[in-house]
């Protein structure tokens, strides 16, 4: 059996709508209807028509379709979990709160932002304190709206995010847990971040700039601020394919962000900006076969527990408010 013309069967012959992360391995990301980052994906799979949505990426990403559409039958053929939205939950996410407060911040005096990077569960806490939720791309507007109100930024989970942002809008932050001073901060970060955007430092920029005097650093704001500093373009996933698409084919650029997007960016000229392969293991879990046995079970009408995305009906409606007034932005 040839496992692709099987999937373009059953995608052919049932209401489904195929979703690919830009992170995904290449065999499956060529087999989508829809492709893109992690908000762009949710938004067009709420658009479809389709009863199915299969959702190949990360756990937090099934969710938020889920929210926005509740609907639709959401299916992940391999549902993996993002390693920085593991590093926040609702438990961690009050601990942290409760750190603030003994820092002598009041709750009213805290506007929660979370990094689209982070479970429905914690989406719906930030919705709940009148917060709202942010991605790489919209962070600036997002945060800046935020600080109208007048109240400290509780930025989470990524700590490099919160930190390059704020940097770049020339304010204060601080990570809980550091030891640094909260009430000086402008945005105060939870202390999680990236593995695979970890991986890049100053040391492989220099590498390459000193191998290649003419060449472009772009790097994703998941990187650690020095890092970003170094760069001469900070982006998202989808800016980055926008900048680096636009250069001329001569001009070299190494890129600090996940493998697989990189490697199909283009032909030549484009070096990825580590001396390891900064491949995400979470998104590259899902496999042809995983594919075609979601698409399968429909056809079969045997759906599996451990494929269908469930999100109980009080975070939905939380969470949903936390994404929307993102949207509203």
């Amino acid at each position: 059996m040839n496992l692709k013309e099987e999937i373009y069967r059953l995608k052919e012959e049932l209401d489904v709508t195929l979703v690919a992360h830009f992170y995904q391995r290449d065999e499956v990301f060529e087999l989508a209807d829809i492709t893109g980052d992690s908000l762009e994906l949710a938004k067009k799979a709420k658009e479809t028509s389709s009863k199915y949505i299969v959702f190949c990426g990360v756990g937090f990403m099934g969710e938020s379709v889920k929210v926005l559409s509740p609907e639709k039958t959401v299916l992940m053929p391999k549902i993996a979990c993002c390693a920085m939205a593991r590093m926040i939950d609702e438990g961690y996410y009050e601990q942290n709160l409760k750190m603030i407060n003994d820092a002598g911040i009041a709750n009213e005096n805290i506007l929660p932002i979370t990094y689209i990077n982070s479970s429905a569960a914690v989406k719906a806490k930030v919705g709940q304190m009148g917060g709202m939720v942010c991605t790489s791309s919209n962070a600036y507007k997002i945060i800046e709206k935020g600080l109208e109100s007048g109240k400290k930024i509780f930025f989470v989970p990524d700590r490099c995010l919160g930190q390059n942002f704020a940097k770049s809008l020339n304010l204060k932050s601080a990570v809980v847990g550091d030891g640094s001073d909260l009430n000086e901060a402008d945005i105060i970060c939870y202390n999680g971040f990236c593995s695979v955007h970890q991986l890049f430092t100053v040391e492989d920029v220099e590498f390459y700039r000193e191998k290649y005097p003419d060449i472009l650093v772009a790097v994703h704001p998941e990187c650690d601020p020095a890092v970003c500093d170094a760069a001469d373009f900070v982006g998202s996933t989808s800016q980055l394919i926008k900048y680096i698409k636009e250069l001329p084919l001569e001009q070299k650029v190494v890129v600090g962000t996940e493998f697989n997007m990189v490697n199909r960016l283009r032909d030549k000229n484009t070096y990825i900006l580590s001396s390891t392969k900064p491949e995400c293991p979470t998104m590259n879990e899902t496999t042809l076969e995983d594919v075609y046995r979601t698409l399968k079970s429909i056809e079969d009408n045997n759906i599996s527990e451990e494929t269908l995305i469930k999100v109980n009906d009080d975070v939905i409606k939380w969470a949903r408010v936390a994404l929307e007034r993102m949207l509203e932005i």
